[in-house]
């Protein structure tokens, strides 16, 4: 791949790969708002996952990252999901998956179950000591869908601006932090000489 791959190059190299680099991400995201912008005041249109999955999506992202929705983070899993078949039936089924045990519990699909449900449900897949045949693929898809929500969060403009990434700026003139070198200097084997 060249040096400055475009948004194609990337793309193909994920679907390839399935590996989401920063710079796939960047252009995930450039690519999820310009296609809300072709239709403004319109809602984001699934490309890769069925209404209810997407809808799914929606909720799962929020419940794990508040604010998940706001940057983004449903769509970007979806417009992965479309350029990718392995994540695409990792998504579908995950979720099918989630539907399939709210209903076994709970007697409704997960979207449609009672907050409280949803989040016992959570609870459940969310920690690998929970491990056990019936509920290890609700493990793993909720770990998978865990590290691509957040994906999805902290490399949207929402999530920069969070953690304080400032990007590529020139800066006027750089200090080191009294802090950090006194923490230096007391760990260096010439502070005592």
């Amino acid at each position: 791949m060249s040096d400055n791959p475009t948004r194609r190059d990337l793309l193909i190299a994920f679907t390839a790969t399935g590996l989401l680099t920063p710079a796939l991400a960047q252009h995930v995201h450039e690519a999820v708002t310009e296609a809300k912008s072709l239709d403004p005041g319109a809602d984001y249109k699934p490309k890769g996952l069925t209404d209810h999955e997407y809808q799914t999506m929606r909720k799962l992202a929020e419940l794990i990252v508040p604010g998940a929705t706001d940057s983004g983070a449903a769509e970007f899993i979806d417009f992965l999901s479309s350029r990718n078949d392995k994540m695409a039936q990792i998504y579908t089924g995950g979720l099918a998956w989630m539907d399939q045990e709210a209903k076994h519990r709970y007697g409704s699909d997960w979207l449609s179950a009672k907050e409280a449900n949803q989040t016992a449900l959570l609870d459940l897949i969310a920690y690998r000591k929970n491990d056990s045949p019936e509920i290890r693929p609700g493990i793993r898809f909720f770990a998978w869908a865990r590290n691509m929500v957040l994906d999805a969060y902290y490399t949207s403009p929402i999530g920069m601006k969070e953690i304080g990434f400032m990007g590529n700026q020139v800066l006027s003139s750089f200090s080191v932090p009294d802090e950090a070198l006194q923490y230096a200097l007391k760990r260096s084997p010439f502070a005592n000489s």
